[in-house]
């Protein structure tokens, strides 16, 4: 098993920045891909970005492309999404995930493992 804990969320205004961290246990000797998905108030669960083990391989939904930036230490256990000049529809709770083995897909069906969310508000 592994855990996943989200943290970083909070309210800022819009174009405003925000670093998320998310701090996995348990079974993290493994090799894992890491995933951010967002679910805003009346939506579906969304994909917005992943990396993979190494951290060679980074995907970012084109709403967040050039805006938001995924990291990891694997030392630490650790994954980051940087979010930056945030807008009013960033508005969501962030879910970190992850999937094991190497495969940074933006289907969330793919990951094992999920956190449980933290509320990032962007006030306009």
């Amino acid at each position: 098993q592994m855990q996943l804990v989200e943290s970083g969320g909070g309210l800022v205004q819009a174009g405003g920045s925000l670093r998320l961290a998310c701090a996995a246990s348990g079974r993290t000797s493994s090799s894992y891909a890491v995933g951010w998905f967002r679910q805003a108030p009346g939506k579906e669960r969304r994909f917005v970005a992943s990396i993979s083990w190494s951290g060679g391989v980074r995907y970012y939904a084109d709403s967040v492309k050039g805006r938001f930036i995924v990291s990891r230490d694997n030392v630490a256990n650790m994954v980051w999404l940087q979010m930056n000049s945030l807008k009013a529809e960033d508005t969501a709770i962030y879910y970190c995930a992850a999937a094991l083995g190497d495969r940074p897909t933006s289907n969330d069906l793919a990951y094992d493992y999920w956190g449980q969310g933290t509320q990032v508000t962007v006030s306009s």
